[in-house]
């Protein structure tokens, strides 16, 4: 993919995360899309539902993998880049190293859970069995921006 289709994918995963944040969920959107069989596929568009569906897992990634496994038919995802708003968590870079993605990018870093550079590398670690390209920071500063806003909403409008 080139860089153009990158930013474009980002715009559409930060739209979802938009979407996301209307619906009182973390900000963070995901997408997943086909190269090779089938140019510009998009597989999944996703955002954060933890709160909707009262479900700690339901992280957009891990919600873009699983619907992205479902239209391919295979659990491997090695054709397919992943695009969200956020720097996967453990759960999430674990699931997308098990599913084989064969590209991750994502926008702002999260130097308090990321592990694709910031707390950890789950997702370039040596030992393991497959290890994705990963780019990280494509529209860091609209990204982090967005969950910040999100979170200092929040911190107004819930008293402590």
């Amino acid at each position: 993919m080139s860089v153009d289709d990158d930013a474009r994918w980002m715009r559409e995963a930060l739209s979802i995360a938009r979407e996301a944040a209307l619906a009182g969920e973390v900000p963070v959107g995901a997408v997943v899309v086909a190269a090779g069989r089938r140019p510009d596929a998009v597989l999944a568009r996703v955002g954060n539902r933890m709160i909707r569906d009262r479900d700690a897992t339901a992280h957009a990634e891990l919600l873009a993998l699983r619907q992205a496994i479902r239209v391919l038919g295979s659990g491997r995802l090695e054709p397919c880049t992943l695009y969200v708003t956020l720097e996967p968590c453990a759960m999430c870079a674990g699931a997308m190293v098990l599913a084989r993605m064969g590209r991750v990018v994502f926008g702002a870093w999260d130097d308090k859970a990321g592990m694709a550079g910031s707390v950890g590398d789950l997702l370039r670690h040596p030992r393991l069995n497959h290890r994705p390209e990963v780019q990280g920071g494509l529209l860091g500063e609209e990204c982090g921006d967005l969950l910040q806003r999100f979170f200092a909403e929040r911190r107004i409008t819930t008293p402590i």
